[in-house]
């Protein structure tokens, strides 16, 4: 313990806000049912964590490792980013202190715990020793409309892994916002979830993302907005009741305006209304078949949505 509160004072005074004459004091846990444990449990397990007393509400998300939780110290200090509750260290995850420890908001609780302890909340087989809660920002549908906006919506996308994937996709080829939506009684994973944050690699607390909402309802939503909705659709499914929406490949689609790419369910893709509603479906070419002469399955939705945003920054100039 005393090289852990070493570490700790020594960065803590080395934060211009922290007062020298009242350095940060870490909060020691040492049995496994501690309230904050259960938190960090709860939501590295992707459940809802309990709510402490004096708590403002709202998500909270669990984040392991060492570049996680300096993703999200470092999106804390944005405006209107992710809020730091509290950060764990264990025995071993002492050492990242000395450089985490100026970035954690005064704010937020400092704890420490043992090894053995952290091992029973941790996610991951290996664990760093380092873990944070943190509160992700609150997004309004203006947010995402604002300016010249492209946005991501994902409807109806089950698999964590292709939703954090298309999060980091869509920040890194220059998308302004995304949306998480139900479509068709189904509902998107949560972006904000262990699984979809680590597939993100951090993207999701800096990328506005919009969650809740209604497939339908918020593309009509876009469409009062004036912002065009291009439907993603594999050729196979061209023919299910989506005659009324012109079609295109991806170069031919005009990426520059405002506009909304919609990517669907990884089984079923997008209901009819949702394709029948765009204002243009884009499909990528693919090869008739295979080397042994198969019919090619239609991309993984992730790499599809890849695709298309490439197409997107490139017209926009972001390349």
């Amino acid at each position: 313990m005393s090289a852990f509160a070493s570490l700790v004072l020594m960065a803590a005074t080395a934060d211009p806000r922290a007062s020298a004459a009242t350095p940060r004091q870490p909060e020691s846990i040492t049995s496994r049912d501690n309230r904050w444990l259960k938190r960090f449990r709860a939501a590295l397990s992707g459940e809802p964590a309990p709510r402490s007393s004096g708590d403002a509400g709202g998500e909270i998300s669990g984040i392991e490792g060492l570049r996680l939780v300096e993703t999200a110290l470092r999106a804390a200090r944005q405006p209107g980013g992710v809020e730091i509750i509290a950060v764990l260290a264990s025995d071993s995850g002492v050492r990242h202190l000395a450089r985490l420890a100026p970035a954690i908001p005064l704010p937020a609780r400092l704890l420490h715990t043992s090894d053995r302890l952290f091992a029973q909340i941790a996610a991951t087989e290996t664990p760093q020793g380092i873990a944070a809660l943190v509160r992700p920002r609150v997004v309004t549908f203006d947010d995402l409309v604002s300016g010249v906006p492209l946005i991501l919506m994902m409807a109806g996308m089950q698999d964590p892994g292709n939703v954090g994937a298309l999060v980091r996709t869509a920040e890194g080829f220059g998308a302004t916002g995304a949306a998480a939506c139900s479509a068709g009684g189904i509902g998107t994973a949560n972006p904000f979830g262990p699984k979809a944050l680590r597939a993100s690699a951090g993207s999701a607390l800096r990328l506005p993302i919009l969650r809740g909402a209604s497939a339908p309802i918020f593309m009509a939503q876009l469409r009062v907005a004036g912002v065009r909705v291009y439907a993603a659709c594999p050729p196979a499914s061209m023919g299910t009741g989506s005659e009324a929406s012109p079609t295109a490949a991806p170069w031919e689609a005009d990426w520059r305006g405002a506009v909304a790419l919609v990517i669907g369910n990884e089984g079923a893709g997008l209901p009819a209304e949702l394709v029948r509603s765009a204002d243009q479906i884009v499909r990528i070419p693919q090869a008739a078949s295979n080397s042994c002469g198969e019919p090619m399955d239609s991309l993984n939705a992730s790499v599809a949505g890849a695709v298309l945003l490439y197409e997107a920054a490139r017209q926009r100039g972001l390349l």
